[in-house]
């Protein structure tokens, strides 16, 4: 890894709570990147909180920044991250600013995370869909949808592990060179999870881990940071490299879930308890831990 490696992040930010650049910056920086970020919207707290309010980046104010940057000549990113965007103008402008930084970075990767929804429920505009699926998925470098935003960019229904092989494929021959699941049920137990990944090479592989029985918010934009991170270090190996995510996510996540689990003393644990315990993990990012987890083959059903 360069010294000079820097990531530009576009995502959402919140003043309490781990979610979007709040979750995807400190991992980045912890694992050595310098990080620019612009935050798509700014609110007091995640969106499952009873009260939510902030501003909203609008794509005007996204370009003010980029040729802000550009005109003291600080465009000179190894990275670009993107997450949660909100509003079809500003999709189009984060389009824009891509093949941009493209153009002005040679070598720039960039890590596309879909954020549209989980779960069969989309949480953003669905007329963000096509241009996901028609443009960004062309020029991503590495794309990290989980099973519900893997069905939207492919068109296909996911039932099985097969069925999430030929959807990634479709993904890869529309122009994506690494597709990765972030996560996905694909007809397993209820109790276990499963990460794939389709490398540009066409190596494909399966990562198995325990659900645990909370709903935690952020954890997909940890895990797009910990990717990028971990694909900058080992940039031949897409599976090594989603190994050492996964086991410093589950980490973090069973840190979480027993540090709420304690502040509820025998109830259920709330939103706010459930709150990501990243700055508690610091030394669980800087090193994943072994054993947690290992790739191994595709299932053939």
């Amino acid at each position: 890894m360069a010294e000079t490696d820097r990531v530009l992040s576009i995502q959402s930010h919140v003043v309490r709570g781990y979610v979007g650049n709040r979750s995807a910056v400190f991992p980045l920086q912890v694992l050595g990147f310098e990080v620019d970020f612009v935050n798509s919207v700014q609110l007091c707290n995640h969106t499952w909180y009873k009260h939510i309010a902030g501003q909203v980046l609008e794509s005007d104010d996204l370009r003010v920044l980029i040729d802000g940057l550009k005109a003291n000549d600080l465009i000179d990113y190894s990275y670009l991250l993107t997450g949660y965007i909100g509003s079809k103008s500003f999709q189009e402008e984060v389009l824009k600013v891509v093949q941009e930084l493209k153009d002005l970075c040679p070598g720039l990767k960039y890590v596309c995370d879909p954020v549209m929804g989980d779960n069969g429920q989309m949480y953003v505009p669905e007329e963000l869909a096509p241009t996901y699926r028609e443009k960004f998925v062309a020029i991503a470098d590495i794309i990290t949808p989980n099973q519900f935003e893997l069905e939207i960019l492919s068109g296909m229904a996911i039932k099985t592990e097969q069925d999430a092989l030929q959807a990634m494929k479709l993904l890869q021959e529309k122009g994506a060179k690494n597709v990765v699941l972030s996560s996905g049920e694909l007809g397993r137990e209820k109790d276990i999870m499963v990460t794939m990944g389709r490398s540009e090479s066409g190596d494909v592989f399966r990562i198995e881990f325990p659900r645990l029985e909370a709903n935690f918010v952020g954890s997909g934009d940890v895990f797009a940071a910990l990717l990028l991170a971990w694909s900058e270090k080992h940039p031949d190996n897409l599976q090594l490299a989603c190994e050492k995510t996964i086991s410093s996510l589950q980490a973090i996540l069973k840190r979480t879930l027993s540090s709420a689990e304690a502040q509820a003393k025998g109830g259920t644990p709330n939103i706010g308890q459930l709150e990501l315990r990243l700055v508690q993990s610091k030394a669980d990012i800087e090193n994943p831990p072994t054993g947690i987890v290992k790739a191994g083959p595709v299932y053939d059903s």
